[in-house]
């Protein structure tokens, strides 16, 4: 009995079953994962930093 979990694709939202089954997981396919990381190639994404600026912090080493 297997109950593998079905979680959305972060690009399209369609419901993907997490399993040997899904090779592009958590994506539904490789057009979903590809277009993902052309959106991180194009720094589309970023991770926020705090209010401090990182390089005052490695002046101060």
């Amino acid at each position: 009995m297997s109950t593998d979990k079905i979680v959305a694709c972060p690009q399209c939202r369609q419901p993907v079953a997490w399993g040997p089954q899904s090779p592009y997981r958590p994506f539904c396919s490789e057009r979903c994962r590809l277009i993902d990381l052309g959106q991180w190639a194009d720094e589309s994404y970023r991770v926020p930093v705090s209010g401090d600026d990182p390089m005052r912090e490695l002046e101060q080493l």
